[in-house]
């Protein structure tokens, strides 16, 4: 008895336009499942200390895998506040963000320049290449350094005081995110789920 395949993306080469537009709109649905700031910015009762250091990790787990996204935004609203200063740099600094984007970290499909195949690597090569050449000739790196260090600092100090309980997470995120751990389904044919230590 031969098992269904899993489902794979596409191998049919499109034009790097389709390409950049399927990673657009990958990009919006992703941004789409940002958690509401209204819950985010939960009242000061669901702010609090925790009892130990162990209880303090354990907490900043839920919540960065709870709020991951809405700690990316504000990384990088943060980094952008820095070099609000060197608009030259913001501008170009936020477009090389914007590629990293589309044609590496939401990008699904082949990518072809001039009909020809462009490698995973080649990718990722030119992108740093263009982000060492960005900082390079802007100059900002202190700044940026400052805006992102300040961006993870309130990211942690949210992701320890706020208090996830009531807060419920997606079991298919959970298990993408490392929350809980999926393993092959056991004996009786169900999936099982353990959660982290």
């Amino acid at each position: 008895m031969t098992s269904v395949a899993a489902a794979t993306y596409t191998t049919i080469p499109i034009s790097g336009i389709d390409v950049i537009f399927r990673s657009t709109q990958n990009l919006s649905a992703s941004l789409s499942r940002c958690r509401p700031w209204s819950e985010f910015l939960a009242t000061v009762s669901a702010l609090d200390l925790p009892p130990s250091l162990s209880a303090a990790s354990i907490r900043f787990r839920r919540n960065a895998a709870y709020f991951s996204l809405n700690y990316a935004i504000i990384v990088t609203a943060c980094a952008a506040v820095s070099l609000i200063t060197t608009p030259i740099a913001l501008i170009l600094l936020g477009f090389v963000l914007f590629l990293w984007l589309i044609l590496h970290f939401f990008r699904e499909d082949p990518l072809l320049v001039w009909g020809h195949h462009v490698s995973d690597w080649a990718v990722i090569a030119g992108l740093a290449m263009l982000s060492i050449l960005a900082l390079y000739i802007t100059g900002p790196l202190h700044n940026l350094s400052i805006g992102i260090i300040v961006g993870l600092l309130i990211a942690v100090v949210h992701g320890v005081l706020r208090n996830p309980e009531g807060l419920f997470l997606d079991e298919n995120d959970a298990v993408s995110t490392g929350l809980i751990a999926s393993h092959s389904t056991n004996r009786s044919g169900g999936a099982s789920f353990t959660p982290p230590v």
